[in-house]
């Protein structure tokens, strides 16, 4: 049976004004201006209210999440727990996520990898990222820095086997003693690295971004910068660090840049501008949220430290980092867009960029997501004008 909506349609390339977005079962079957459909679908599409106000836009994917919904993806013991905060995002229209973890010690990480490995498995979650532990002390921000350690390629291959094929990404600094022996054990697991946390210079990151082009070249695959700016040092006209270098790489195509554009982490002017600069389809739109995601200010948790979230910003307790988001990615595309970003670029930002980077994994059996495309997975988000969430639908079913 085949269902449609019909509103500004959203795609990667335009904004249609009046169009329709049309599935049957779990894939998209048609997508386009209203004027253009196809004859089958009269009969829907008379059922529809012509001239619609409201958007639709693809599901949208979030690679950096730590929970939400008081859940602390960190800590976790049963797959319940995590789905209170995929079920917390879901619903507000991120139909795809990774499940985040924070540095720990190895034995938590292994008993939370396989955790999140039977919620990947049934589909709930696209993949796990480990943020950490092998990252720069001088620039942990809200990682324990007391589980820091060197890099380890024995504990990259016990996460992987622990994770059953869905370790997607770890984050890892890449001045860190054996950070390229752990980088070289994640590509051979099928993850991805990702560069942050990070205290590098200049050549260093570049030795390093360099490395990983080489590495993936020919596959497809690119590795990503875990949210840029944040964490990491600092630019400066004599000692320039990472930033730079990084930024050349992705307005290269090379690499993925995480901006966690919610107000909060990074001012919504230098937003507009990294995505002016390297373009949309080299960004991935980030929330970074934690357990306060949904939630009132007060006082909870990220991994083993606590966290403090006052006019929805949460703090480490001692020393008071940033310690994590409290957005959905719906509130970043807003706040992105409010900050002088096109909807278009806003929203591919928090969708098929993301998707991209999570299906050049491996996973080209599926049905792409990402996009409102014939043949994609029948993920669509409907709002209003303004763009609050009016109704979300996953793989063709509403979600609740």
């Amino acid at each position: 049976m085949v269902q449609a909506v019909r509103g500004r349609i959203v795609t990667p390339e335009q904004e249609i004004p009046d169009g329709v977005v049309c599935w049957e079962g779990d894939r998209l079957s048609w997508v386009g201006s209203a004027d253009q459909a196809p004859t089958q679908i009269a009969e829907e599409l008379a059922q529809l209210p012509e001239g619609p106000q409201g958007y639709v836009i693809p599901g949208l994917v979030d690679v950096h999440n730590h929970g939400g919904g008081g859940a602390s993806i960190p800590a976790v013991t049963d797959t319940a727990e995590v789905m209170r905060a995929v079920t917390e995002h879901r619903r507000y229209g991120t139909t795809r996520m990774l499940a985040s973890l924070v540095t720990a010690s190895p034995e938590v990480l292994l008993a939370r990898v396989a955790v999140l490995a039977e919620l990947a498995d049934a589909g709930e979650i696209e993949g796990i990222h480990s943020e950490g532990p092998f990252l720069a002390a001088s620039r942990c921000g809200a990682q324990d820095p007391a589980y820091l350690i060197d890099g380890d390629p024995t504990l990259v291959e016990r996460m992987a086997e622990a994770a059953r094929g869905h370790l997607a990404t770890m984050t890892v600094a890449p001045e860190v003693t054996g950070a390229n022996e752990a980088i070289d054990a994640l590509l051979v697991a099928g993850a991805l690295p990702s560069v942050g946390h990070t205290d590098a210079s200049a050549p260093d990151t570049r030795a390093a971004v360099e490395r990983l082009v080489d590495r993936l070249d020919g596959t497809g695959r690119r590795a990503t910068v875990t949210h840029l700016f944040n964490g990491m040092r600092p630019l400066h006209h004599r000692e320039p660090g990472p930033i730079p270098v990084v930024l050349a790489a992705a307005r290269r195509g090379e690499i993925v840049l995480e901006l966690i554009g919610d107000g909060a982490h990074l001012d919504p002017e230098l937003v507009r501008d990294i995505i002016a600069t390297v373009g949309p389809e080299n960004v991935a739109l980030v929330t970074d949220a934690m357990a306060a995601a949904g939630m009132a200010d007060g006082e909870y948790v990220l991994g083993s430290l606590d966290v403090q979230v006052s006019d929805g910003v949460a703090r480490l307790v001692n020393g008071g980092s940033i310690a994590g988001g409290t957005a959905h990615l719906i509130d970043v595309v807003r706040t992105t867009i409010a900050g002088g970003v096109p909807l278009v670029d806003a929203v591919r930002s928090a969708s098929l960029t993301p998707a991209e980077v999570l299906r050049s994994r491996g996973q080209q059996g599926s049905a792409p997501y990402g996009a409102l495309r014939a043949g994609y997975r029948a993920d669509v988000v409907v709002t209003d004008p303004d763009l609050q969430v009016q109704r979300v639908i996953r793989d063709g079913q509403d979600v609740s």
